[in-house]
């Protein structure tokens, strides 16, 4: 089911809600989230999961606006977090801190200490250092860490290569070769309590063969770990499951799980998954007004008032998404070869290159697709460019669950020195 999608007259809408209207109320450019997408991406998991012992802790660094966040805690999610200010968001959305697992590769003692304080549930640590850190923090406190290492399988992903993270040359996780002497370490250390193992290959995989060989790495640590007396609870196997930007066939879910059940069998270890773009990816999009539309010599620049700050994947990553104009052209209407560009001052300033679409105008709107993931959580404030507002809807209801910054509040954030005050 499509919940972005042409009504009878026309009209592309998000559920029950046109999107004009939005774009009515709200302002472009701005990110629209259905819920009703989002309860679907969950679901696929809820369904697939059951009879496994395995649980799934929503990355927030996907999409950590609190509305998305609370949606998923409501439905039963743990959250994955890589940083405090994602752990606050967490527990300010309702997830108890003993379902949260906090990973990133490089953990301060000061966020560590609040990590525990908080009574996070579980930390991947990746890197002997920071074992010795935890250690330490952990006796201020007096409170024994719980902890997995995650471990780098060096498994190549095939996904671009600024979102691979296991493989040996990427910076996450210890070596799987060097993973038993960590885990030494980490047992003579007495303020920490091991628990399992994790790891996290990548993001946008579109095939499940660098699962397979990197939990069948894993899976063979993971026995020799045992024979060398640590206790294996837990297998924290990441996310990394890719969607559809363009012509992808990413697996299904219930494939997904199969497969990791299959690979897992017999192993006694709780799963965990961590999934963010599969479940938030297809369900956003972003709406942007066409300013102009500039015809050029070699190519026409359809210029909007979205830009390189507001979606940044693809410059950052060469990213193909989707556009289509909101209101549907004629069956019969022309077609213009087009670059789709911000007014940000930057030649990588665009949405995208070398489209074939219904010619557009000034004030024709335009819908971005699969957009819900890792666009306005990478967005900025670049040329002084107000944050686009982010709007949930849910059948015919909709609200704005982060508004457009104003100018003036942007720049109240702001102090001179002393030395330098207005007159």
């Amino acid at each position: 089911m499509s919940f972005f999608a042409y009504d009878a007259t026309g009209d592309m809408q998000a559920e029950g809600v046109a999107l004009k209207t939005i774009a009515g109320q709200v302002g472009t450019p701005f990110y629209c989230y259905s819920a009703g997408a989002l309860r679907a991406a969950w679901q696929e998991f809820a369904v697939a999961m059951r009879g496994m012992n395995a649980s799934v802790c929503y990355a927030l660094k996907a999409n950590s606006n609190l509305a998305v966040v609370k949606l998923f805690g409501d439905l039963g999610a743990g959250a994955d977090i890589v940083s405090v200010g994602e752990m606050r968001r967490a527990l300010a959305a309702g997830i108890p801190a003993k379902k949260i697992v906090y990973s990133g590769v490089g953990k301060k003692p000061s966020e560590l200490m609040a990590a525990l304080q908080a009574g996070i549930g579980q930390i991947n640590v990746e890197s002997s250092a920071e074992l010795e850190t935890l250690n330490a923090v952990a006796g201020q406190l007096g409170v024994k860490a719980a902890i997995t290492i995650r471990v780098n399988p060096d498994i190549d992903a095939a996904t671009h290569e600024k979102i691979t993270t296991g493989r040996k040359e990427n910076k996450f996780g210890i070596d799987i070769d060097l993973a038993r002497e960590a885990y030494t370490l980490a047992g003579k250390l007495p303020n920490l309590q091991v628990v399992g193992v994790a790891m996290h290959i990548g993001s946008q995989l579109t095939t499940l063969d660098p699962y397979r060989d990197a939990i069948a790495r894993v899976r063979g640590l993971i026995t020799q770990l045992r024979a060398d007396g640590h206790r294996i609870d837990r297998f924290d196997i990441g996310g990394g499951l890719g969607i559809v930007y363009a012509d992808e066939q990413p697996p299904s879910v219930a494939s997904f799980l199969q497969l990791v059940a299959k690979e897992t069998d017999g192993l006694g270890c709780e799963l965990t998954f961590e999934p963010g773009r599969r479940l938030v990816g297809e369900a956003g999009v972003l709406v942007s007004e066409v300013i102009l539309v500039k015809p050029g010599v070699s190519r026409t620049f359809v210029v909007v008032d979205a830009a390189m700050n507001d979606l940044i994947r693809p410059t950052l990553y060469e990213a193909w998404h989707d556009i289509v104009p909101v209101r549907r052209p004629r069956p019969d209407a022309a077609t213009i070869r087009c670059d789709i560009v911000g007014p940000v001052c930057e030649s990588g300033d665009y949405l995208a290159q070398n489209r074939d679409l219904a010619a557009l105008s000034a004030g024709d709107l335009i819908m971005v697709r699969s957009a819900g993931a890792y666009g306005a959580v990478m967005a900025s404030s670049y040329n002084t460019r107000p944050l686009a507002p982010e709007v949930l809807v849910d059948g015919t209801r909709f609200a704005v669950v982060r508004p457009r910054p104003s100018i003036d509040e942007m720049l109240s954030s702001e102090r001179f020195p002393p030395w330098m005050e207005p007159a």
